[in-house]
């Protein structure tokens, strides 16, 4: 056996004893939604504009219990959804899962990322949640997936950071250590760990980071079991990061928690920082966010995106008045009051406008209303339709006839 395949066999035999994500198996479809896994918004996230089509081609690529393969089904209707996964038993669960919560129609294949070519044709998102870390070549593994990426499709990916998870990884250390011939026993992982987090001092910095981050998901063993006593994991930093992008030869779309890749969130109170930030390239102002808040860096999830991806940025008047608005199917609460929860869940706070606007715009898909036929029936101009665009709480569907970019 190849040291490749010896790490497969460990990564699979992980989640046959602990079956990942531990999440309960439900009547009815889950709650809420993550608006990444909702076709119509990651779409629009990515390009500035709704999709050119509903019937999108998905795959859950490394599924796992099916968590969100189950999600990509019911917030995707008009999809078709494919998941694979190298473990047996999390596959097991899945289609259990799915079965119960009525998502109906999904594919199951038992294969690893890097049979993903085995699949027939190709994919017009492909979500990859947790896995290429845990994968004996995450180069290999990405350029797999990106083979089946659709031209003009988006790929969801989401790995570890190493500056974020520094303590992490030193239990990681300590508990392999101690495991010594019986590291590769998971549950005898998981005694020694939580052993050990009950034994050391109370300001231990292991133990408090643990307390105040991941404590309570971990109460688990499945969660503590895939966070520190995983038999296969890469951390990355920004610099490795790109290189794993690079590699997959598609386009760096962007990274789907803008928020925390804004720098003026940390140094906005020193004008002249900002201006010498300005001179730097992006992926040397990502290095500067992350080194200086490093502990919100414990992962990175991005889009990419094959080309040709059409971009849309609404700037010139007549294509924004030609366009067709509805709502993002991913805001809550919206219809009640201009105060609701918005794709990240968080509160926005719409002016009159905006709002009057937005509950103009719903049900608009079917009846195709012109932004500049809306805006002659509720009044407002054109700044409040761009400010619902850029708070990701509008789609807007292009006319034929303009052009993107």
């Amino acid at each position: 056996m190849s040291d490749s395949q010896a790490i497969s066999a460990a990564v699979a035999k992980l989640y046959n004893t602990y079956p990942f994500p531990p999440e309960p198996l439900l009547d009815e479809p889950p709650p809420g939604y993550n608006w990444r896994w909702n076709w119509l918004a990651a779409y629009n996230f990515c390009t500035g504009r709704k999709p050119p089509h509903a019937n999108a081609r998905i795959l859950d690529a490394g599924c796992g219990t099916g968590v969100g393969t189950e999600y990509l089904v019911h917030l995707n209707p008009d999809a078709s959804v494919v998941g694979i996964d190298l473990s047996a038993g999390a596959l097991a669960v899945a289609k259990q899962r799915c079965q119960k919560s009525g998502a109906m129609g999904v594919e199951f294949h038992h294969l690893s990322l890097f049979d993903a070519e085995q699949l027939p044709g190709e994919f017009d998102l492909i979500n990859c949640v947790g896995v290429l870390h845990h994968t004996p070549d995450p180069i290999g593994g990405i350029q797999a997936l990106a083979k089946k990426l659709a031209p003009g499709g988006i790929f969801h990916i989401f790995v570890y950071g190493e500056l974020g998870r520094w303590e992490i990884q030193l239990m990681q250390k300590a508990i392999a250590l101690l495991q010594g011939e019986k590291r590769g026993d998971y549950t005898d992982g998981v005694s020694v760990g939580r052993q050990l987090f009950a034994a050391l001092p109370d300001d231990n910095r292991l133990r408090q980071r643990e307390q105040e981050r991941w404590s309570w998901e971990n109460q688990r063993d499945a969660y503590f079991a895939d966070m520190y006593v995983h038999p296969q994991e890469i951390d990355y930093n920004i610099n490795t990061v790109f290189e794993l992008i690079d590699a997959s030869g598609l386009e760096f779309v962007g990274f789907s928690n803008p928020q925390v890749w804004n720098l003026e969130r940390l140094i906005g109170k020193a004008p002249e920082l900002v201006e010498r930030a300005n001179e730097l390239s992006d992926r040397q102002r990502y290095r500067l966010i992350e080194l200086l808040d490093p502990q919100a860096i414990t992962h990175y999830e991005f889009f990419l995106g094959r080309p040709p991806l059409p971009k849309q940025d609404w700037a010139l008047d007549r294509d924004l008045q030609s366009a067709i608005p509805e709502p993002s199917p991913c805001i809550q609460g919206w219809r009640d009051s201009p105060q609701f929860f918005n794709h990240d869940y968080q509160v926005v706070n719409l002016n009159e406008a905006e709002w009057q606007f937005l509950r103009h715009c719903d049900g608009n898909a079917a009846a195709q209303k012109t932004v500049a036929q809306i805006l002659q029936t509720v009044g407002g101009d054109l700044d409040a339709v761009r400010s619902l665009q850029r708070q990701q709480v509008m789609l807007l569907t292009p006319s034929p006839s303009t052009p993107s970019t």
